[in-house]
């Protein structure tokens, strides 16, 4: 990615006003907003040539050892981008290193996956994994009490008595306050009865 003098000019301007923030015009702002504008455009579109870099170095190295040429020149292209071999690639350039150029391309092909594989080893060397705690234990320790350490003498110890039940609540006390109910009196819950009436002698 090149820059113009143009750009290069609102690039030095955006730096200076990080550096030291200030009073901005409107139009350092809008050559600002159009310089970010314009570098996204140039990343989604270096993107979108890689796919397609990468996906013609794929057909052409399958159709090999036909297209050997044409594939050496995508190799050293996506090389030039970062690009890592892959296994493929190196079993690709063994089968063809009777060619010069195919060997130059592998002994450097080779040296870029040494160099892989040695970061990831060094990666992988400094994290320090946690200890792990057996799945039972793991349980325990989510229990109330669980997988407490215990000693010798603790299983000499007699076991404790269990608690003894609290004794159950006792009815409050009715309240003095309270409006009483009247008892009944003895009338009320045995009602006089009224004595039958005689029969009524029928006249002749």
């Amino acid at each position: 990615m090149a820059f113009g003098a143009e750009e290069l000019r609102v690039l030095r301007r955006a730096l200076a006003l990080a550096l030291h923030p200030g009073p901005t015009s409107a139009e350092d702002v809008q050559d600002c907003l159009r310089l970010a504008e314009s570098l996204d455009e140039a990343i989604h579109e270096g993107v979108r040539l890689r796919a397609f870099l990468l996906a013609d170095l794929d057909r052409y190295r399958a159709a090999l050892p036909g297209t050997a040429a044409g594939y050496f020149t995508l190799l050293e292209e996506a090389l030039g981008g970062a690009y890592r071999p892959v296994p493929d690639d190196l079993a690709a350039l063994r089968a063809l290193r009777g060619s010069p150029r195919a060997a130059a391309l592998l002994e450097r092909c080779q040296t870029l996956a040494e160099q892989d594989v040695r970061a990831r080893f060094a990666q992988g060397a400094r994290r320090v994994q946690a200890p792990s705690v057996p799945p039972a234990r793991t349980r325990l320790l989510a229990l109330s009490g669980g997988a407490a350490p215990r000693s010798e003498d603790a299983d000499k110890q007699p076991p404790k008595p269990a608690p003894k039940p609290a004794p159950a609540e006792r009815p409050a006390a009715p309240d003095p306050s309270a409006p009483k109910r009247p008892i009944p009196t003895p009338g009320e819950v045995f009602p006089r009865r009224k004595p039958p009436a005689p029969p009524r002698q029928l006249v002749g």
